[in-house]
């Protein structure tokens, strides 16, 4: 593969200032607005009817609006004519029985009830402490195996990759006030390892690079070092997107959101493994003699 000649650490000034902008934002966003957090965290009623054949999701969408049932999630659970209504409406007895009534629309539309319930959220909160605890451990290990892999430098720039992307990807979940449930945070958690494997890539073609290169300046090297990647990384990263465009496109409203969170964190975690983290170790004063280990002293002969 041909190795191209983009000056990426020419760009790194406007990078810096861009990242710091979207950090701000995100961080801004997530201190007024917060998340929307989906009936997985904050509890609600479920219900889940029959339908003769099967109807559109969108129609069903549309009439549980217009009788003014807010913050309704619907969707197929089986088979095209089952349908999961959730819906953040406190849970009656007879809640059921009336969303049944809206859905049948006065004996037009063949429905059946088939379950309703409570939907609590004590579930959804242990699994939010539980996975912010897994990141936060995540994000641990990753710093020691990089510092023992490679060095501290590059393992502080690829820590600080990583709370970058999951920055920014939760500032867009608060931005455009979508809902964050579960399947957003298992999305996070996948973004995390997908982003750490690029950054990887790039530090690891760097560190090989100082060994090789010792009369090129860290500025030329790291630039060198990304071109070198960029095929690789690009390709990864568009197999992938095409994938996820699939699956946000046609992949229906239960893995929506997921692979949203996905194609955002792909997106910025393909950024931060070209800009940031090597934009960090510049910024860190990375050079060849934090790699190289120092050449072993002679033993100076004693005899006369």
């Amino acid at each position: 593969m041909k190795v191209t000649n983009i000056p990426f650490m020419a760009m790194r000034k406007i990078v810096a200032v861009f990242s710091l902008t979207l950090i701000i934002i995100s961080l801004g966003s997530l201190a007024t607005k917060g998340l929307q957090f989906g009936l997985d965290f904050t509890g609600g009623t479920l219900i889940e009817v029959a339908y003769e054949e099967a109807p559109k999701l969108d129609d069903v969408r549309d009439v549980l609006g217009a009788n003014g049932y807010s913050d309704v999630v619907v969707q197929n659970f089986g088979s095209p004519t089952d349908v999961v209504v959730r819906m953040a409406n406190a849970y009656t007895p007879t809640l059921g029985d009336e969303v049944l009534s809206t859905l049948q629309n006065h004996g037009e539309t063949t429905v059946s009830l088939q379950r309703s319930e409570f939907v609590g959220a004590q579930v959804g909160e242990e699994l939010r402490e539980q996975g912010g605890l897994g990141m936060l451990l995540a994000l641990a290990i990753v710093m020691i195996y990089v510092a023992v892999r490679f060095q501290f430098k590059f393992s502080l720039a690829s820590v600080a990759a990583l709370i970058h992307d999951v920055i920014i990807t939760l500032g867009f979940f608060s931005i455009f006030e979508v809902e964050f449930d579960l399947t957003v945070l298992a999305a996070l958690l996948a973004v995390v390892g997908y982003s750490l494997n690029d950054t990887i890539v790039v530090c690891d073609r760097i560190r090989e690079n100082f060994r090789i290169m010792r009369d090129t300046e860290p500025y030329d090297l790291v630039n060198e070092s990304i071109n070198q990647t960029l095929g690789r990384t690009l390709i990864t990263s568009l197999t992938t997107l095409f994938v996820l465009v699939v699956l946000f496109v046609a992949g229906g409203e239960a893995i929506h959101n997921f692979s949203m969170a996905l194609l955002v964190g792909i997106v910025i975690g393909t950024y931060s493994s070209i800009f940031v983290a090597a934009n960090l170790l510049l910024a860190m004063d990375v050079k060849k003699e934090d790699l190289i280990p120092a050449p072993k002293e002679e033993l100076e002969d004693d005899l006369p």
